[in-house]
């Protein structure tokens, strides 16, 4: 099965990286134009996003794993209108020395399987990251 990989390290503390990952505020502060959070396990993750032409697409997923300052891992509704449907999005996050090792690991069927739409997402998920790091470290 075709993933994403990505790692990041941020000078952060893993509890403020989790807090950014678990909760609507922190989810807009680097990915989101908007969210909805139910932070536990079995809660339900809204987040929506402007595409190109600005109109709002909704990911709608699951919490499958919930592990509080270490692992997170959503399930994307097989029904939703992104192009994420049916793929599981993990993020591990670790102390490392004195700052924070947060890992992403995206996988599932779908657009993952197509080389093209799966180089655009994994460039989508850099500047992600990146964001991530700059909300946290700025």
């Amino acid at each position: 099965m075709a993933a994403i990989r990505r790692q990041i390290t941020i000078d952060s503390h893993p509890r403020a990286v989790w807090k950014v990952l678990t909760s609507a505020e922190g989810w807009k502060s680097w990915y989101a134009d908007d969210a909805r959070i139910d932070a536990r396990a079995g809660g339900r993750v809204v987040l929506t996003i402007e595409d190109d032409e600005g109109e709002p697409i909704e990911e709608v997923g699951t919490f499958l794993t919930f592990r509080p300052t270490s692992r997170l891992e959503i399930a994307w509704d097989r029904v939703s209108p992104a192009s994420t449907k049916g793929t599981r999005l993990t993020f591990s996050v670790a102390r490392d020395g004195e700052e924070t090792r947060v890992g992403l690991v995206h996988s599932g069927p779908g657009i993952l399987d197509d080389e093209e739409a799966r180089a655009e997402l994994d460039k989508t998920w850099r500047q992600a990251l990146n964001a991530l790091r700059d909300s946290l470290e700025g």
